[in-house]
């Protein structure tokens, strides 16, 4: 009897499993497989489906929003509708713009200016002189802050721009400052800078490695920003012989977009801290400012997949070229299409990717990928070391996506991630400059050459496919 009961208990449950799969699963082959597994063993199937295959990230991250923990001012007003008049460089963008303005909540902004800065060289004396300079407030958020020569140096700057009364916050992921012992955040012990930690590994009663906050953004006086795809930390320093030295491109902004970027910051810190701050009102345009920009806020809690809306976008508004570099590359079905639709139409693509990868078992994955872009046309090239970490996507000649995201599935599903549009000619021939540098150093790979790896290694990477959606 009880044997006939914990039976029909089992079965009942396998049912109610399969019937959830068959109404929530967005993918029907993932939905057959689980409806298959749930019927044919119900015990394991069940199982494995509430442990595996629902999606709580996303209902999660949206619960915290609803309850007052995430966007805190969405009510605020802030709207790509009513936002300035702009015009567009060229009307191809038309299109474009319309799909920001649906999935994005912050309006496209005309007088900004961009600079350009090469690995922490460049980066860091910028970073380091806007802190010395600041006079009201300095917000910074990083997912890694290294404790070496470099972190150092930043915390002395911080902390002294506290004792000069400056409002100082700095906002470090759980999981990235364990990255450098000690933390960046117990040599800041005792200042007035204030100091908060995004999303503990324990934390909201469960244990989150997910749900990371990977964005670089740091916000001087609401007039001065910077951000891309720069950490704080001595191996962003490229001209040192360090094994794990990093090579890298960052971003200096001025100009209203600012406001946007600190308007990021500041959701983030209304998390963790449920402080609600008012961001500073937008800086004037500058005269001299031609980049047109939003920044976008990209994350789990986000109404939208916007970095993929926004990516297959930028595909099918191109006409000429699209050049993108991003240290990983594994992209989900929506985009290998949209990629190989632009090579079939004409439009140039062109992937730059690294030739060291500091994840291997994620370049494995990466190389699974490839042929089915080079059966089509699409040019890929590998980046001699040291490892490049840069992240960039160059549309024609008008537009950039630049940024903290990746091609992958954490920046297009679980990361929280800040990435600024640029619509402007001057910043994407400098930016397309750079890339054809890169490229003339680069090594093309072939189909041949991805058709005539060993199997052990197609094997290889083939399993690191399998694993792709949790890498």
């Amino acid at each position: 009897m009880l044997l006939w009961i914990a039976g029909s208990l089992l079965t009942l449950a396998g049912l109610l499993t399969a019937g959830h799969a068959l109404l929530y699963k967005r993918d029907p082959r993932a939905a057959l497989g689980w409806i298959v597994l749930c019927l044919a063993l119900p015990a394991l199937g069940a199982s494995l489906y509430w442990l595996l295959g629902v999606n709580r990230i996303h209902a999660r991250a949206r619960d915290w929003q609803t309850r007052g923990t995430g966007l805190f001012w969405q009510n605020s007003g802030i709207s790509p509708l009513n936002g300035p008049e702009v015009t567009l460089p060229v009307k191809s963008l038309a299109p474009l713009q319309r799909l920001s303005d649906a999935v994005s909540r912050r309006p496209l902004l005309p007088g900004n200016r961009l600079k350009i800065l090469h690995n922490g060289e460049e980066a860091y004396p910028a970073m380091l002189a806007a802190i010395e300079g600041a006079k009201r407030s300095i917000f910074l958020s990083t997912y890694i802050f290294d404790s070496d020569a470099t972190g150092r140096q930043f915390v002395e700057a911080l902390r002294q721009a506290s004792e000069r009364n400056v409002d100082v916050r700095i906002l470090i992921d759980a999981l990235g400052e364990r990255y450098s012992f000690p933390p960046a955040r117990r040599l800041l012990r005792g200042s007035r800078v204030q100091v908060a930690r995004f999303l503990p590994l324990l934390a909201d009663n469960g244990l989150h490695f997910n749900l990371r906050n990977h964005r670089k953004l740091l916000i001087v006086d609401g007039t001065l920003g910077f951000t891309g795809g720069m950490n704080i930390g001595d191996r962003h320093l490229a001209a040192q012989e360090n094994p794990r030295r990093v090579v890298d491109i960052h971003f200096l902004v001025e100009g209203p977009v600012v406001s946007q970027m600190q308007q990021a910051f500041l959701e983030d810190w209304h998390f963790v801290t449920r402080g609600t701050d008012q961001p500073d009102p937008p800086p004037a345009p500058l005269d001299d400012g031609t980049a047109l920009c939003r920044g976008l806020s990209i994350g789990p809690n986000e109404e939208f997949d916007k970095l993929t809306w926004i990516l297959i976008g930028i595909l099918n508004c191109a006409r000429r070229r699209v050049r993108i570099m991003t240290p990983y590359f594994i992209p989900d079905r929506p985009l290998i299409s949209a990629i190989n639709a632009a090579t079939l139409r004409g439009v140039k693509v062109e992937i730059v990717l690294p030739g060291k990868n500091n994840l291997p078992f994620l370049a494995w994955a990466s190389r699974a990928y490839l042929w089915e872009f080079l059966r089509y046309g699409t040019r890929i090239f590998l980046q001699p070391p040291p490892f490049v970490h840069s992240k960039l996507l160059l549309m024609d000649d008008h537009y950039a996506l630049i940024g903290s995201a990746n091609i992958d599935p954490r920046s297009l599903r679980l990361n929280f991630e800040f990435n600024l549009e640029v619509y402007d000619r001057q910043t994407t021939t400098a930016l397309g400059r750079h890339f054809d540098a890169v490229h003339a150093r680069c090594r093309e790979i072939s189909l041949e050459e991805m058709d005539s790896r060993p199997l052990p290694v197609k094997l290889r990477d083939a399993f690191a496919k399998l694993m792709s959606p949790y890498l």
